[in-house]
Protein backbone atom coordinates (compact mmCIF):
# COMPACT_ATOMS: atom_id res chain seq x y z
CA UNK A 1 0.00 0.00 0.00
CA UNK A 2 2.51 2.28 0.79
CA UNK A 3 4.69 1.41 -1.96
CA UNK A 4 1.43 2.69 -4.31
CA UNK A 5 1.15 5.62 -2.45
CA UNK A 6 4.58 6.31 -2.96
CA UNK A 7 4.80 5.83 -6.77
CA UNK A 8 1.07 7.96 -6.81
CA UNK A 9 3.43 10.70 -5.10
CA UNK A 10 6.41 10.46 -7.64
CA UNK A 11 3.59 10.18 -10.53
CA UNK A 12 2.14 13.69 -9.27
CA UNK A 13 5.39 15.35 -9.02
CA UNK A 14 6.82 14.18 -12.26
CA UNK A 15 3.78 15.97 -13.78
CA UNK A 16 4.06 18.77 -11.85
CA UNK A 17 7.61 19.28 -13.00
CA UNK A 18 6.30 18.76 -16.79
CA UNK A 19 3.52 21.23 -16.49
CA UNK A 20 6.19 23.67 -15.35
CA UNK A 21 8.64 23.08 -18.08
CA UNK A 22 5.52 23.41 -20.67
CA UNK A 23 4.88 26.90 -18.99
CA UNK A 24 8.24 27.84 -19.20
CA UNK A 25 9.06 27.58 -22.56
CA UNK A 26 5.23 28.33 -23.52
CA UNK A 27 6.29 31.35 -25.69
CA UNK A 28 9.25 29.59 -27.43
CA UNK A 29 9.89 29.15 -31.66
CA UNK A 30 10.82 26.15 -33.17
CA UNK A 31 14.07 25.19 -32.50
CA UNK A 32 15.23 22.54 -35.10
CA UNK A 33 17.24 24.02 -37.43
CA UNK A 34 15.67 22.35 -40.67
CA UNK A 35 12.45 24.37 -39.25
CA UNK A 36 11.18 27.77 -41.61
CA UNK A 37 13.15 30.78 -40.67
CA UNK A 38 11.03 33.36 -39.70
CA UNK A 39 12.91 37.20 -40.75
CA UNK A 40 10.78 39.51 -38.30
CA UNK A 41 11.45 43.19 -37.94
CA UNK A 42 10.60 45.18 -34.73
CA UNK A 43 11.92 48.29 -32.93
CA UNK A 44 13.24 47.60 -29.25
CA UNK A 45 12.12 51.00 -27.82
CA UNK A 46 8.21 50.53 -28.13
CA UNK A 47 7.53 49.66 -24.25
CA UNK A 48 6.14 47.12 -23.34
CA UNK A 49 5.68 45.54 -26.44
CA UNK A 50 9.13 45.39 -27.60
CA UNK A 51 11.97 45.75 -24.94
CA UNK A 52 15.41 45.31 -25.31
CA UNK A 53 17.46 44.25 -22.08
CA UNK A 54 20.82 45.71 -20.99
CA UNK A 55 22.02 41.90 -22.34
CA UNK A 56 20.64 42.37 -25.68
CA UNK A 57 17.69 39.67 -25.36
CA UNK A 58 14.32 41.04 -26.89
CA UNK A 59 11.42 40.74 -24.63
CA UNK A 60 7.82 42.33 -24.63
CA UNK A 61 3.99 41.41 -25.44
CA UNK A 62 4.64 41.59 -29.14
CA UNK A 63 7.67 39.33 -28.74
CA UNK A 64 6.01 36.63 -26.99
CA UNK A 65 3.46 36.64 -29.34
CA UNK A 66 5.98 35.93 -32.31
CA UNK A 67 7.21 33.78 -30.53
CA UNK A 68 4.23 31.96 -29.54
CA UNK A 69 2.73 32.24 -33.65
CA UNK A 70 6.07 30.72 -34.61
CA UNK A 71 5.81 27.87 -31.76
CA UNK A 72 2.30 26.61 -33.32
CA UNK A 73 3.09 26.75 -36.66
CA UNK A 74 6.71 25.16 -36.42
CA UNK A 75 8.86 28.01 -37.43
CA UNK A 76 12.01 29.60 -36.28
CA UNK A 77 11.90 33.31 -35.56
CA UNK A 78 14.84 35.93 -35.89
CA UNK A 79 14.18 39.51 -35.04
CA UNK A 80 16.03 41.75 -36.78
CA UNK A 81 15.73 45.51 -34.90
CA UNK A 82 14.68 48.07 -37.09
CA UNK A 83 13.26 51.94 -36.43
CA UNK A 84 9.54 52.11 -36.53
CA UNK A 85 9.59 54.48 -39.67
CA UNK A 86 11.92 51.92 -41.70
CA UNK A 87 9.98 48.78 -41.09
CA UNK A 88 7.66 49.82 -44.40
CA UNK A 89 9.80 49.94 -46.73
CA UNK A 90 12.56 47.31 -45.61
CA UNK A 91 8.70 45.34 -46.21
CA UNK A 92 8.10 46.63 -49.16
CA UNK A 93 11.94 45.89 -50.28
CA UNK A 94 10.82 41.70 -48.70
CA UNK A 95 14.31 42.21 -46.34
CA UNK A 96 12.15 40.84 -44.02
CA UNK A 97 8.99 38.50 -44.16
CA UNK A 98 7.32 40.93 -41.27
CA UNK A 99 7.10 42.94 -39.13
CA UNK A 100 5.88 43.26 -35.27
CA UNK A 101 5.76 46.94 -33.32
CA UNK A 102 2.77 47.76 -32.19
CA UNK A 103 1.44 48.78 -36.12
CA UNK A 104 -1.90 50.25 -36.20
CA UNK A 105 -3.54 49.00 -39.40
CA UNK A 106 -4.44 52.17 -41.35
CA UNK A 107 -5.77 52.33 -45.05
CA UNK A 108 -3.11 53.94 -46.04
CA UNK A 109 -0.27 50.78 -45.13
CA UNK A 110 -3.00 48.81 -46.90
CA UNK A 111 -1.65 50.33 -50.18
CA UNK A 112 1.78 49.17 -50.01
CA UNK A 113 2.18 46.44 -47.61
CA UNK A 114 -0.90 43.46 -45.85
CA UNK A 115 -1.57 42.63 -42.17
CA UNK A 116 -2.42 40.22 -40.48
CA UNK A 117 -5.87 40.12 -38.37
CA UNK A 118 -5.87 42.41 -35.70
CA UNK A 119 -4.13 41.22 -32.56
CA UNK A 120 -4.46 43.76 -30.03
CA UNK A 121 -6.93 46.50 -29.55
CA UNK A 122 -5.60 49.95 -28.76
CA UNK A 123 -5.41 53.72 -29.10
CA UNK A 124 -3.60 57.44 -28.91
CA UNK A 125 -3.81 59.15 -26.02
CA UNK A 126 -2.41 62.38 -25.05
CA UNK A 127 -0.21 62.53 -22.11
CA UNK A 128 0.74 65.64 -20.20
CA UNK A 129 3.18 66.94 -16.89
CA UNK A 130 1.18 66.29 -13.94
CA UNK A 131 0.82 70.03 -12.82
CA UNK A 132 -0.91 71.08 -16.57
CA UNK A 133 -4.86 71.73 -16.12
CA UNK A 134 -4.98 73.79 -19.27
CA UNK A 135 -4.94 70.25 -21.72
CA UNK A 136 -7.97 68.53 -20.98
CA UNK A 137 -8.87 67.21 -24.79
CA UNK A 138 -8.10 67.08 -28.02
CA UNK A 139 -9.90 70.83 -28.44
CA UNK A 140 -7.17 72.14 -25.91
CA UNK A 141 -4.17 71.07 -28.25
CA UNK A 142 -4.32 73.29 -30.29
CA UNK A 143 -1.28 75.98 -30.82
CA UNK A 144 -0.05 73.43 -28.46
CA UNK A 145 4.00 71.77 -29.07
CA UNK A 146 3.10 68.12 -29.72
CA UNK A 147 5.61 65.57 -28.94
CA UNK A 148 5.23 62.06 -31.41
CA UNK A 149 7.37 59.16 -32.52
CA UNK A 150 8.50 58.92 -36.07
CA UNK A 151 6.36 57.14 -38.61
CA UNK A 152 3.66 56.53 -35.88
CA UNK A 153 -0.59 56.86 -35.83
CA UNK A 154 0.38 59.34 -33.42
CA UNK A 155 2.66 61.19 -35.51
CA UNK A 156 -0.62 61.44 -38.64
CA UNK A 157 -3.11 62.20 -35.81
CA UNK A 158 -0.96 64.92 -34.70
CA UNK A 159 -1.34 66.69 -38.28
CA UNK A 160 -5.10 66.97 -37.96
CA UNK A 161 -4.65 69.62 -34.29
CA UNK A 162 -4.66 73.25 -35.29
CA UNK A 163 -2.00 75.34 -35.13
CA UNK A 164 0.30 72.84 -33.24
CA UNK A 165 4.07 72.60 -33.28
CA UNK A 166 4.85 69.20 -33.57
CA UNK A 167 8.60 68.08 -32.54
CA UNK A 168 9.02 64.19 -33.79
CA UNK A 169 11.14 61.69 -31.96
CA UNK A 170 13.07 58.04 -32.45
CA UNK A 171 11.59 56.20 -29.22
CA UNK A 172 9.44 57.10 -26.30
CA UNK A 173 12.06 57.36 -23.49
CA UNK A 174 12.83 60.24 -25.53
CA UNK A 175 9.39 62.33 -25.85
CA UNK A 176 8.96 61.48 -22.61
CA UNK A 177 11.90 63.21 -21.56
CA UNK A 178 11.23 66.43 -23.44
CA UNK A 179 7.75 66.86 -21.65
CA UNK A 180 9.35 66.25 -18.32
CA UNK A 181 11.62 69.04 -19.10
CA UNK A 182 8.59 71.36 -20.83
CA UNK A 183 10.28 71.34 -24.15
CA UNK A 184 6.68 70.33 -25.20
CA UNK A 185 3.36 70.45 -23.91
CA UNK A 186 1.74 67.15 -24.25
CA UNK A 187 2.56 63.53 -25.89
CA UNK A 188 0.35 60.98 -28.41
CA UNK A 189 1.08 58.25 -28.37
CA UNK A 190 0.13 54.76 -27.64
CA UNK A 191 -2.65 54.49 -24.24
CA UNK A 192 -0.99 51.75 -23.28
CA UNK A 193 2.55 51.77 -23.93
CA UNK A 194 1.95 55.77 -22.42
CA UNK A 195 0.88 53.67 -18.97
CA UNK A 196 3.18 51.14 -18.72
CA UNK A 197 6.51 53.65 -19.41
CA UNK A 198 4.18 56.18 -16.48
CA UNK A 199 3.65 53.39 -14.29
CA UNK A 200 7.15 51.36 -14.46
CA UNK A 201 9.62 53.65 -15.78
CA UNK A 202 9.47 55.97 -13.32
CA UNK A 203 8.15 58.97 -14.84
CA UNK A 204 6.67 60.72 -12.14
CA UNK A 205 5.11 64.12 -13.09
CA UNK A 206 3.38 62.51 -16.44
CA UNK A 207 -0.29 62.06 -16.08
CA UNK A 208 -2.31 60.36 -18.75
CA UNK A 209 -5.83 62.21 -19.77
CA UNK A 210 -8.69 59.63 -19.49
CA UNK A 211 -10.21 60.06 -22.79
CA UNK A 212 -8.73 58.13 -26.04
CA UNK A 213 -8.05 59.78 -28.78
CA UNK A 214 -8.87 57.27 -31.36
CA UNK A 215 -9.62 53.41 -31.47
CA UNK A 216 -7.05 51.22 -33.53
CA UNK A 217 -6.00 47.74 -34.03
CA UNK A 218 -2.29 46.25 -34.35
CA UNK A 219 -1.53 44.05 -37.22
CA UNK A 220 1.51 41.87 -38.22
CA UNK A 221 2.72 43.45 -40.90
CA UNK A 222 3.99 41.73 -44.60
CA UNK A 223 4.53 42.13 -47.77
CA UNK A 224 2.00 42.16 -49.74
CA UNK A 225 1.87 39.00 -51.39
CA UNK A 226 3.56 37.32 -48.87
CA UNK A 227 3.36 33.29 -48.02
CA UNK A 228 3.71 33.27 -44.50
CA UNK A 229 0.33 36.02 -43.83
CA UNK A 230 -2.50 32.95 -44.00
CA UNK A 231 0.03 30.60 -41.71
CA UNK A 232 0.13 33.38 -39.31
CA UNK A 233 -3.82 34.25 -38.81
CA UNK A 234 -4.27 30.35 -38.29
CA UNK A 235 -1.54 30.75 -35.57
CA UNK A 236 -3.63 34.11 -34.28
CA UNK A 237 -6.75 31.89 -33.89
CA UNK A 238 -5.02 29.12 -32.47
CA UNK A 239 -3.58 31.05 -30.12
CA UNK A 240 -7.14 33.28 -29.38
CA UNK A 241 -8.95 29.85 -28.81
CA UNK A 242 -6.43 27.99 -26.67
CA UNK A 243 -5.58 30.73 -23.87
CA UNK A 244 -2.17 31.64 -25.31
CA UNK A 245 -3.12 35.10 -26.18
CA UNK A 246 -4.95 35.33 -22.75
CA UNK A 247 -2.17 34.41 -20.84
CA UNK A 248 0.10 36.25 -22.37
CA UNK A 249 -2.16 39.84 -22.40
CA UNK A 250 -2.45 39.01 -18.71
CA UNK A 251 1.67 38.92 -18.31
CA UNK A 252 2.13 42.30 -19.29
CA UNK A 253 -1.62 44.02 -18.86
CA UNK A 254 -2.72 42.15 -15.76
CA UNK A 255 -6.19 42.76 -17.58
CA UNK A 256 -8.56 40.51 -19.59
CA UNK A 257 -7.87 40.96 -22.89
CA UNK A 258 -11.04 42.48 -25.06
CA UNK A 259 -12.76 41.02 -27.63
CA UNK A 260 -10.88 41.40 -30.96
CA UNK A 261 -12.42 41.24 -34.52
CA UNK A 262 -11.70 38.35 -37.34
CA UNK A 263 -11.37 41.04 -39.90
CA UNK A 264 -10.16 44.48 -40.36
CA UNK A 265 -12.76 46.75 -38.78
CA UNK A 266 -14.35 48.80 -41.62
CA UNK A 267 -15.47 52.15 -39.53
CA UNK A 268 -12.13 52.31 -37.27
CA UNK A 269 -9.61 51.45 -40.63
CA UNK A 270 -12.14 52.74 -44.05
CA UNK A 271 -11.12 48.90 -45.30
CA UNK A 272 -12.25 45.88 -44.82
CA UNK A 273 -11.47 42.44 -46.20
CA UNK A 274 -13.56 40.07 -43.99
Amino acid sequence: MKSIKWKCQQLILSLCCLLLILACNSFYPSTKQDAKLLKVATDPTFIPFEIQTPSGKLQGFDIDLMNAIAQVVGFRVDFENLPFDGMISALQAKRVDAAISGITITAERLKTIAFSRPYFKAGLAIAVRQDNQNIKDFDSLQGKKIAVQIGSTGADFAKSIPSAKISTFNSGPEFFQDLLNGNVDAVVSDAFATLYAIKNGKLKGIKILADLLTEEYYGIATPKDSPHLNTINKAIATLLSNGTYKQIYQKWFNAEPPQLPACWAKGALNAKRC
